[in-house]
C-alpha cells in the first residue's frame, strides 16, 4: 500500500538535486525510510493515513522520533504511533551486521575506558555516527558477546570430520596495566564433511607459546574436532609441539610460502632467484614420485655450492612435502596458508580502525564477530573441496614401496 499524500518522491528528488546538498544521500535515505514506515503502519491500520475506510482496524496517533546510525550518517526516523497497541520496525532498528555492531561497541568501550576523546570521536564519526550512550553500548555489547560466545563454543562434531585444518596467529595491540602490549589471536579454520571451509575457533593469548597453542587445540578437541588428516601452518615451534600432542598421527604441512621466506634468509642474495625457481619447480611436478625426484635434483645442485641451503632443505623435506600423500586435486588448497590470507586481511581491515584495543574482551568481540560473519559466508558459498576428492583424502594412506634415489643429473640453474 502506498502513501502518495505524505510525500511526493519526484518533488523531493528534484529539490535535493537542485540544492546539490552534501547530505543528499542522508536526506534521500531518511525520506525513503520514513515513507516505508508510514506505509507499513497504514497496512497495520487497514487504511491509508487520513482517509476514512470501512476496513480500518486502527488509527495513527502522531510519531516518535529515533536516531538511526547508518553508513551515511545518523538520521532521524519518524516511527508512527498507533492509538491501539504499538508498532516498532524491528527489521530496521534491530538488525545489524554482527561485525559492524562489534566495531561500534569496541569503539565505544575504548571511549568509556578513557582513551583520547578527540581520537575516539574521530573514529566514531568514520562510521557516520554522532554519539553513543552508555545504555546503547551496554545493550549492544551484551548481545554481541552472547553471539560470539555461542560461535566460539559451538560443538564441532556434527559438522565433521574435518580432514584439513589450517592454523595461524595475528598480533593485536591492547592496553593492559596502563601500557600498550602485544597479544596474539590464535585462529583455526578447517574443511568440514560437506566440503565447505569453516572457522573452527579463536583465542586470545599473551604470547604464541606451546602452552597457548596446547590450550587452544585442547578446546577444539573437546568441542568435537575429529578426523584431522593434515594441519597446515608456519613452523612456530610451540604450534607444532602442541599439534603433535593433541593430534597424534596427524601429518603436518609446513606452509610453503613461510618456508620460502625462511630459506631466503640463509641463501646468498645473488643466488636466491635461482634457488627460488628450482624450489618452485618441485611444486610444479604432476605426482608424488616426480616431486621427490625433483627435490633430489635440487639437493644435488646446492650440496656443493650452498651447503647451508642444502642442510636447510634436507631438514625440512618431510614437512614441506607432506601434501604429496594426498590426491593432486587438493595440493594447492593444502600446501600453504595462502587461502587464509584473505581472512587475515579482512580481520586487519576491521581491527586497524581501532588500533589499540581497550581490553582483551574487545578483541574477542570484534575479531569473533568478523570470523562468525566469514564462516556464515563460506557456508552459503561454493564448496571449497568436492565430496568425491574429500572421500579419497579420508582413505587410510598405505605406504607404497620406498622410492629409490638413483644418481640424478645436475639441475641446471634457472636463467
Amino acid at each position: 500500500m502506498t502513501t502518495p499524500s505524505i510525500v511526493d518522491p519526484a518533488t523531493v528528488l528534484t529539490n535535493a538535486l537542485g540544492d546539490a546538498s552534501p547530505d543528499l544521500m542522508r536526506t534521500l535515505l531518511q525520506t525513503m525510510i520514513n515513507t516505508l514506515l508510514s506505509a507499513e503502519a497504514d497496512a497495520i491500520c487497514g487504511a491509508e493515513y487520513g482517509k476514512p475506510s470501512a476496513d480500518r482496524v486502527n488509527s495513527r496517533n502522531g510519531y516518535r522520533t529515533r536516531e538511526l546510525d547508518t553508513r551515511v550518517g545518523t538520521i532521524d526516523v519518524a516511527i508512527p504511533k498507533l492509538r491501539s497497541g504499538t508498532y516498532f520496525p524491528e527489521w530496521l532498528l534491530e538488525r545489524r551486521k554482527r561485525s559492524e555492531v562489534a566495531m561500534i561497541t569496541v569503539l565505544a568501550d575504548a571511549y568509556l575506558a578513557g582513551v583520547s576523546t578527540r581520537r575516539m570521536d574521530k573514529l566514531v564519526k568514520t562510521l557516520g555516527i554522532h554519539s553513543l550512550s552508555k545504555s546503547q553500548v551496554s545493550r549492544m555489547a551484551a548481545d554481541m558477546d552472547e553471539h560470539v560466545r555461542e560461535f566460539r563454543t559451538r560443538p564441532l562434531g556434527e559438522a565433521g570430520p574435518f580432514t584439513f585444518v589450517a592454523c595461524d596467529a595475528l598480533t593485536m595491540k591492547v592496553r593492559e596495566g596502563g601500557r600498550v602490549t602485544n597479544t596474539m589471536v590464535l585462529v583455526a579454520t578447517g574443511v568440514n564433511a560437506d566440503g565447505h571451509r569453516e572457522v573452527l575457533g579463536m583465542q586470545v593469548a599473551t604470547a604464541e607459546t606451546t602452552m597457548a597453542w596446547n590450550g587452544f587445540f585442547a578446546d577444539l578437541v573437546a568441542r568435537g574436532l575429529t578426523g584431522v588428516k593434515l594441519i597446515t601452518s608456519d613452523a612456530h615451534a610451540g604450534l607444532v609441539e602442541a599439534m603433535r600432542a593433541n593430534f597424534p598421527g596427524t601429518s603436518w604441512q609446513r606452509c610453503r610460502t613461510h618456508y620460502a621466506a625462511n630459506l631466503m634468509s640463509v641463501t646468498p642474495k645473488s643466488m636466491w632467484p635461482a634457488v627460488k625457481a628450482m624450489l618452485h619447480s618441485v611444486y610444479d611436478q604432476p605426482d608424488q614420485k616426480s616431486v621427490e625426484a625433483q627435490f633430489d635434483r635440487l639437493l644435488d645442485y646446492v650440496e656443493d655450492k650452498l651447503p647451508e641451503v642444502h642442510d636447510h632443505l634436507d631438514a625440512a623435506r618431510a614437512d614441506i612435502l607432506a601434501f604429496t600423500t594426498f590426491p593432486k586435486d587438493v595440493w594447492q588448497q593444502i600446501w600453504s596458508n595462502n587461502p587464509n590470507e584473505r581472512l587475515n586481511r579482512e580481520i586487519r581491515r576491521r581491527t586497524d580502525v581501532v588500533g589499540i584495543f581497550p581490553n582483551r574482551d574487545a578483541i574477542i568481540r570484534l575479531v569473533g564477530a568478523v570470523l562468525a560473519e566469514q564462516s556464515d559466508e563460506w557456508a552459503e558459498g561454493r564448496r571449497y573441496l568436492g565430496l568425491d576428492v574429500l572421500a579419497r583424502c579420508r582413505l587410510t594412506l598405505v605406504d607404497t614401496e620406498p622410492i629409490e634415489h638413483h644418481a640424478l643429473p645436475e639441475l641446471e640453474a634457472a636463467a
